[in-house]
């Protein structure tokens, strides 16, 4: 890849701060920081002593992250081997008729990639007037915890893998199952359908229980206790409090059955970025959500971190025993948890986490991965199945009951979509949807007792017109922020604008994006603490603090 456009990029930013990478463990800042390096190990120095301490601590840090040694970035590959380009982001730009890009708007592309220039981003050979979505910003500097450049991932599922066909084959019966109630799985026979179509699949890595995915396990993740309780978290179902704000938590649902880009030619359009589509149309009725259409609706238009924002109201809500047991404060008799440990101390850091997470996702998509999204590979199905091109598709697919019955409901081949757009600029993986829920859910971890055991659980009604109450077991803060991670990353999936590897890897880039910050936050206390600790997404129980 040396010879390739976008090369000298990738190697100037793995070059520029080397890496954490996913595996960031490995890192002394990931789990440990040193307690010389806090600024209050010491009775409070005079003044000046106390800012040259202050400037030492943030060349120290930055020292040693500008020591970690380079990563690798892997891919797999399809960039290189398709030479026309048939498993990479291209959406926006010119394209032949049957859907490929044309090849030198994709080298305009990766010019402008390589050389960051505004101006050659602005001489891309695009199809129509809709923009892509800000690559530049992958560009940028942080000044806190590691560059965007140290972290890696496994690369993307290939184009002609048994996990690419697997995770389309998902994503054709989450077209086709959008209006199905979460409350209604157990009985529903698409529902059977997907459970039994998915539990005989290739390189499917969604759960399962004792071997097949069910009704209980289907479109979850594999986060610890996502099994557990009603498909929706409680984070995104409870009403709460944000000060004398009362929310319930409904939404302006979007209307039934409502699906786009299932003809070629709208599809065509919007891929060369001639325009946005007709738009989401609303029913006047606000309901909970209650179904995967709900879900994508929600995703469309939350902006950052905003429901971890809401999350963390709704945790402050349940008072101190919600607080993690290694809060200094929680048995202090002179003093109660406010800027240190408090609702400032997480309201600034779940804020300050969610745009490095978006950075290490930019990097990822920009580049390194430049994976296509999920409607350019069904026009590859489509293109397949009309006989006009002999792509190298899995036949998992092409064979897949998903795949007939959506021609059978729809009349095409096609993947319909939730939004009116389709997928925005960008490439499909990771998801920043997911990768902001990874990091901003393990900052709430971090401060929260994950075995809380959470008060008054609510389920939506199949209408979603009202909530009842939850009886079938306890629910716990770490589980029900585990699963409100993987909620949000799969809502972009019920879309159809996500894969599930873009999902599952996001949170994980995302996890290792909120160790390091929480790495470094842990040096700035003057209080004695044991440390952040909680469970990571594999199960493992860490513990961020300061050296001894």
């Amino acid at each position: 890849m040396a010879n390739e456009p976008g090369s000298n990029r990738r190697q100037f930013f793995a070059a520029l701060a080397s890496a954490a990478s996913t595996a960031a463990a490995s890192s002394a800042l990931t789990t440990e920081a040193k307690a010389e390096d806090a600024i209050g190990a010491a009775p409070m120095p005079p003044m000046q002593d106390r800012i040259a301490r202050a400037h030492q601590m943030r060349m120290k840090l930055s020292d040693s992250f500008g020591a970690l040694p380079p990563v690798e970035h892997p891919t797999n590959g399809d960039e290189e081997r398709y030479p026309n380009k048939i498993n990479s982001f291209s959406k926006t730009l010119l394209h032949k008729p049957n859907g490929e890009t044309s090849l030198d708007a994709y080298r305009s592309l990766l010019k402008a990639v390589d050389s960051g220039s505004k101006e050659d981003f602005q001489r891309i050979l695009r199809g129509g007037n809709v923009r892509l979505k800000n690559p530049t910003g992958a560009y940028n500097f942080q000044l806190d915890g590691p560059d965007q450049s140290q972290y890696t991932m496994a690369p993307a599922p290939a184009f002609d893998s048994a996990t690419q066909a697997a995770e389309m084959v998902e994503l054709y019966w989450q077209a086709l199952t959008r209006d199905v109630p979460f409350a209604d799985y157990d009985s529903h026979p698409m529902i059977a359908a997907v459970s039994n179509e998915l539990s005989s699949l290739q390189g499917f890595h969604g759960p399962k229980l004792d071997g097949r995915v069910t009704p209980r396990t289907v479109f979850r993740g594999i986060l610890p206790g996502e099994l557990t309780g009603p498909y929706l978290s409680q984070f995104l179902t409870r009403p709460f409090k944000m000060g004398s704000l009362e929310i319930d938590q409904r939404q302006k649902s979007a209307l039934p059955d409502a699906d786009f880009m299932m003809r070629y030619s709208e599809w065509f359009g919007i891929q060369l970025g001639e325009g946005k589509g007709p738009g989401t149309q609303h029913e006047d009725v606000a309901r909970y959500i209650r179904n995967g259409r709900d879900m994508a609706n929600f995703v469309h238009y939350d902006w950052g971190y905003s429901p971890y924002y809401h999350a963390l109201w709704m945790l402050l809500g349940f008072g101190a025993d919600a607080f993690t047991e290694n809060n200094p404060y929680l048995t202090d008799k002179g003093q109660e948890p406010y800027v240190n440990f408090g609702p400032p101390d997480a309201l600034d850091l779940l804020g300050h986490t969610a745009k490095p997470a978006f950075l290490a996702a930019w990097y990822q998509k920009w580049f390194v991965h430049r994976r296509a999204r999920p409607e350019a590979i069904g026009a590859r199905i489509f293109q397949n199945a009309v006989g006009n091109e002999a792509y190298p598709i899995h036949d998992q697919i092409m064979n897949s009951r998903a795949l007939a019955s959506t021609f059978s409901k729809f009349g095409t081949y096609l993947l319909p979509q939730a939004y009116s757009e389709g997928c925005p600029g960008h490439s499909a993986y990771p998801s920043g949807h997911a990768t902001v829920a990874g990091a901003c859910v393990t900052v709430l971890k971090a401060f929260f007792n994950e075995n809380f055991v959470i008060p008054d659980p609510m389920v939506a009604a199949s209408d979603g017109l009202s909530l009842k109450k939850y009886t079938d077991g306890e629910l716990t803060v770490g589980n029900e922020l585990n699963k409100m991670a993987f909620n949000i990353a799969m809502g972009r999936n019920w879309a159809g604008i996500h894969f599930r590897s873009d999902a599952s890897e996001g949170l994980k880039l995302g996890e290792e994006v909120a160790m390091q910050l929480l790495a470094s936050r842990s040096l700035t206390y003057l209080d004695e603490f044991e440390g952040f600790t909680f469970t990571r997404f594999n199960g493992e129980k860490v513990t961020i603090k300061r050296a001894a």
